[in-house]
């Protein structure tokens, strides 16, 4: 990892510009310079959760979007054609492309992208807005189970994406239990929703949910980790007719007892990016102001501070939420 010098962008009629103020490291950004991220087209500039300021437009981009306007932008393309753009499921395009992974992203000073890609972000600050991607994600999972106030819902991996499953789940009356291996998180998880927590390190899992659910095991579980393990619990635990939602991508190949996917009859629902309506959920929720958003940023550095902040993450990854790097 380090610094280039890139060519100011040029912007086409159908597009903004936009200065970049503070983009976050996702996971995908961890396993990339980690060698392990299978979805990659290297080399990329990454970055994909965006806190920005409209910079100009072009002459073709409708009323609505300003300069000076606080912005955050959906990273993902859709081609409109294949089944998933069809279905109005944009999210899961078969052809997307997201900033940062298949097509150079947002890490750097300046960066046009279409207007129908920006997202206005009302009074939140271009640092907050960093953190909207990845909570759209968790929020999106919660809408992929169909979550209600009736339901009790396991979050399995408490980074920024879980928690934005332990909010909506919250948000929507669900009783939830967060899952993590960090205590730090999963205190964490509890100002952010949770009822329950449990240590998946130093606990029995299975005897703490079936205590906390009278024998049944939870109605949905969704897991925000991405490995065999907890793969695995997600359908070990899940109640009879629940819903299992994955989110992360597993690093090895799963093996399943299928005897549960036929003698539960569950739902096995796998739940990818975000839609539109879920940055907008997002936003709103950020904008009341209960969100404690400075513990949810492990650390702002600059660029040039970024290949350390790597490391960093790298050698302790249980205890980052989020790194975003001031440009």
């Amino acid at each position: 990892m380090g610094l280039v010098e890139l060519p100011q962008p040029e912007m086409k009629s159908d597009e903004v510009l936009l200065r970049l103020e503070y983009v976050g490291f996702c996971g995908s950004d961890l396993s990339t310079w980690l060698g392990r991220n299978p979805m990659v087209k290297m080399p990329v500039v990454p970055g994909h959760e965006v806190g920005a300021v409209i910079e100009a437009i072009g002459a073709d981009v409708p009323e609505g979007l300003k300069p000076g306007m606080v912005v955050t932008c959906n990273p993902y393309t859709n081609c409109g054609k294949c089944a998933s753009c069809r279905n109005g499921r944009v999210n899961a395009c078969e052809h997307n492309e997201t900033l940062g992974v298949q097509r150079w992203g947002a890490m750097r000073e300046r960066l046009c992208l279409p207007w129908e890609k920006v997202i206005p972000a009302g009074l939140l600050s271009t640092r907050t807005c960093a953190l909207i991607e990845p909570m759209s994600v968790g929020f999106h999972a919660v809408s992929r189970a169909q979550v209600t106030d009736i339901d009790v819902v396991l979050v399995i991996g408490c980074g920024m994406v879980g928690m934005g499953a332990v909010v909506r789940s919250a948000q929507r009356g669900a009783t939830v239990v967060a899952a993590d291996i960090d205590d730090e998180k999963l205190a964490l998880a509890r100002q952010m929703g949770a009822s329950y927590t449990i240590n998946t390190r130093t606990e029995d899992v299975h005897a703490r949910l079936r205590e906390m659910t009278s024998g049944f095991g939870p109605d949905v579980v969704i897991e925000a980790v991405g490995s065999s393990q907890t793969y695995q619990m997600a359908v070990d635990e899940v109640a009879f007719t629940g819903r299992v939602i994955c989110i992360g991508y597993a690093k090895t190949e799963v093996s399943f007892q299928t005897k549960y996917f036929v003698q539960k009859e569950l739902d096995i629902r796998g739940s990818r990016n975000a839609q539109p309506s879920d940055f907008r959920a997002v936003i709103h929720y950020l904008e009341r102001g209960t969100c404690p958003v400075d513990q949810l940023i492990s650390r702002e550095v600059t660029p040039e501070e970024a290949p350390e902040a790597m490391q960093l993450w790298a050698d302790s990854p249980g205890k980052v939420f989020r790194i975003l790097v001031k440009f």
